[in-house]
């Protein structure tokens, strides 16, 4: 029986996440701050009574690490945790007051990953040393984190920040039996992507992506973009160089700005 930790768990991809492991028989520490909704997703799982439920804002780096801490001495420790919490707005640069909305996507996004993650390390590094196979960090990025999207400079930066930092981390642990895997997903359908008012190619079910994130955080990948033909899109468009990235992309629509 996994024990899976889980951020932003209340909706979206993180409620995908959370379907999945525990039809697989997992036991869940669900964190999001509507702890109202997160009672109605565990109500909804299979052995509602073997998850625990921390109704928290992963700002709160205090109430994140009790929360992690809790889990650990209730389940004995963890094998998985996905930092999956992440918020997006539109943004731009000229405009003084998205300063406060680049701050709070980087707090929420990045600074909340290394929060997350930062308890649970020397617990798992005494689990897998004691024989355990399964010790994942998982970093929920994006595509967008791969170049720099107009209109979405603090989501594609923090975006990148997270597969940065994973990758750092995942050097550091190195040999210790932690592995640490970046999932970078495409567009899925969520309450995230369903306020965007542009296509978005390659749409995918959130419960599909569930499906094979899960497999991906089995395998150890280092980094997995989800669906693949994202990935390939997004090596495509990594290979192009600037002036014709800027050309292509300077009149792409942007996502919408909170006035």
């Amino acid at each position: 029986m996994k024990r899976v930790f889980i951020t932003g768990a209340s909706s979206g991809l993180g409620a995908a996440l959370a379907r999945r492991y525990a039809e697989q028989g997992a036991t869940l520490g669900l964190v999001a701050r509507r702890g109202d909704l997160l009672q109605q997703l565990v109500a909804g799982l299979p052995h509602p009574e073997r998850h625990l439920v921390y109704a928290l804002d992963v700002n709160d780096h205090a109430a994140l690490q009790a929360a992690a801490r809790s889990f650990i001495a209730d389940r004995g420790g963890a094998d998985i945790v996905i930092a999956n919490a992440g918020i997006s707005q539109g943004t731009l640069t000229e405009y003084a007051e998205d300063l406060e909305v680049f701050e709070r996507i980087f707090a929420t996004n990045v600074t909340a990953t290394v929060a997350t993650f930062a308890p649970f390390i020397t617990a798992m590094k005494h689990q897998a040393a004691a024989g355990s196979r399964v010790c994942r960090l998982v970093g929920i990025a994006s595509v967008a984190g791969i170049r720099g999207l107009p209109g979405a400079g603090a989501y594609s930066a923090s975006k990148s920040a997270v597969i940065s930092y994973c990758e750092s981390l995942r050097v550091e642990l190195r040999g210790s039996g932690v592995r640490v895997v970046t999932i970078a997903p495409g567009y899925i359908d969520t309450p995230m992507t369903k306020v965007n008012r542009y296509p978005m190619p390659f749409l995918m079910p959130a419960a599909d992506f569930a499906e094979r994130a899960a497999r991906a955080i089995e395998a150890g990948a280092s980094f997995r973009v989800i669906p693949w033909q994202m990935g390939v899109v997004a090596k495509l468009l990594r290979l192009l160089p600037n002036w014709l990235y800027d050309a292509a992309f300077a009149r792409a629509p942007h996502k919408a700005r909170k006035p």
